[in-house]
């Protein structure tokens, strides 16, 4: 019986063309739930757009738009973006869709009856950036700048409604505390830990001054402000307060909600206190990722290493999308800081080409060349092919593990280093020596077997990363996959007698135009 598996990105905002940070997060959150779809999982992946509040109010007016028609614009970027990456969600909300609206009414209302919401007044330091308001202490240290954007900060005064977040307050400590593995990476559960241990104020939650957002049920002179509007479409989606509410039932709480590193507060503190006034179980992992560099200074338009669409798509066109996937994956441990680095991509390239197209391509020439393309069985073991036995016999539950751990980056070089331990088997064993002796041919036989396990092996385990090159390998192996889930493919051997197929060059050799 299959598990269901339900993963969402940050719902984006439309203020502006989507950059490299929308497209890492997105293709990470995309890997996984490829995995989760190959491995026999019910998977249900959302993303979408977060299109109220006064950034995107400030935005508009500076293009001299509505904001309706500024968000419609680029919410229309990042839909067709995800499509042109070949993104596999299954929804993409809007927060100004009539769905997500009714929804957010309903979600306030009950927070109102339960007595959650209350009204007041609030006169401090915002950040509208962030969309978050600032106490005297942290405005004050960080010289009344953003401490992530480092733009100066705004004084606020007016009548606004509040969420008790600390009414919430020790029972999200409780809970983060008794799940350890609900905050990841470890280092950013002990922010928040540090954080909520030093207290925490309500929450304000609407705006009487702005009017671009969706009225408060209960006050129509006040708008709901971003955090529970943008947080609410993680259930929103699904149904939550509607008739239709299926999708609800079979898919909350959330596997993973994948997010940047600086709205990490508002999933971990805010939204599972929303959810506990709700009656509802908060996600089961919070996951955060760091920020791109690049070639190790901070990404900037005025420095010009902004890695923008434009440059994107010039990789895409010079590399392939799946050489973009890889590389992004393959950058760091998931969790840090990657860096982009035009070198390292092609670096990187490089190293699919050079071991997993490669070892791909001598095993289907000797094959074809030895055996007339039909795979012999294996004879008689030897200490050299016992370790890749082994290698190969623990390959799948490696990969279980690394996907159960959203290990990203061993996720993409672990079938990179089963390649290029088939190479080095290739190397030390020299096939193409023992071709020449017929007293040689059971050896041979051996060899050749044992190396198109692995081969095999390999390309199922870059399928949630190079889906278009991993099924093209595939294929040129002949090794159909449909109709059967991961785990029983890795617990499958090709057959002796398999008839594989001719060898075309996985990755070619590209010559990059200089920028």
């Amino acid at each position: 019986m299959s598990d269901t598996f339900y993963i969402t990105t940050p719902i984006y905002y439309p203020n502006a063309d989507p950059h490299l940070g929308h497209v890492y997060t997105t293709i990470a959150a995309d890997t996984l739930a490829r995995f989760h779809r190959l491995r026999g999982d019910e998977t249900w992946f959302l993303t979408g757009t977060d299109e109220h509040g006064i950034k995107m109010v400030k935005s508009a007016a500076a293009l001299n738009v509505e904001p309706g028609v500024l968000s419609d614009r680029v919410a229309a970027v990042f839909r067709d973006l995800w499509k042109e990456l070949k993104i596999t969600n299954d929804d993409f909300i809007r927060t100004t869709e009539p769905r997500h609206k009714v929804g957010v009414s309903r979600i306030v209302e009950k927070l109102v009856a339960n007595g959650d919401i209350y009204l007041g007044a609030y006169e401090g330091w915002y950040d509208e950036g962030q969309e978050e308001f600032v106490t005297e202490t942290d405005a004050k240290a960080h010289e009344y700048k953003s401490a992530i954007s480092g733009r100066p900060l705004t004084r606020y005064k007016e009548s606004t409604y509040f969420f008790k977040l600390s009414k919430y307050v020790p029972r999200v400590l409780e809970y983060i505390e008794a799940h350890p593995g609900f905050v990841q990476p470890e280092s950013r559960r002990n922010e928040v830990l540090s954080k909520l241990r030093a207290g925490v104020d309500d929450l304000s939650i609407s705006r009487a001054t702005l009017k671009w957002g969706i009225a408060m049920p209960n006050d129509p002179q006040h708008t709901v402000y971003v955090w529970i509007d943008a947080l609410s479409n993680y259930i929103t989606a699904l149904g939550h307060g509607s008739a239709d509410d299926a999708l609800m039932k079979k898919f909350w709480p959330a596997n993973v909600h994948l997010i940047g590193k600086d709205i990490l507060w508002f999933h971990a503190v805010y939204w599972p206190a929303m959810l506990l006034a709700l009656g509802l179980e908060p996600p089961r992992v919070v996951l955060a990722h760091g920020w791109f560099t690049t070639d190790g200074r901070k990404q900037s338009k005025s420095l010009g290493n902004f890695i923008d669409l434009e440059k994107l798509r010039t990789k895409i066109a010079t590399y392939g999308l799946d050489a973009l996937r890889y590389f992004l994956l393959r950058t760091t441990t998931f969790g840090a800081d990657p860096d982009w680095s035009d070198a390292d991509f092609a670096k990187a390239y490089k190293e699919l080409k050079n071991v997993v197209g490669n070892c791909l391509n001598r095993l289907l020439v000797m094959v074809g060349k030895y055996r007339n393309g039909v795979l012999p069985a294996a004879g008689p073991a030897e200490d050299i092919d016992r370790h890749l036995i082994e290698q190969t016999r623990g390959f799948g539950e490696q990969i279980e593990r690394a996907y159960a751990r959203f290990e990203l980056q061993q996720c993409a070089m672990l079938p990179v280093e089963l390649a290029r331990a088939v190479n080095g088997y290739i190397d030390a064993t020299e096939p193409f020596k023992l071709q020449k002796d017929p007293a040689k041919k059971e050896r041979l036989d051996t060899i050749l077997n044992l190396s198109a396990q692995a081969v095999y092996q390999v390309l199922l385990g870059l399928l949630p990363i190079l889906p278009e090159k991993a099924a093209e390998g595939l294929r040129q192996l002949n090794a159909p996959i449909e109709g059967k889930t991961l785990p029983q493919l890795f617990a499958t051997n090709l057959a002796a007698g398999h008839q594989t197929g001719a060898p075309h060059g996985l990755f070619p050799d590209v010559l990059e135009k200089p920028a």
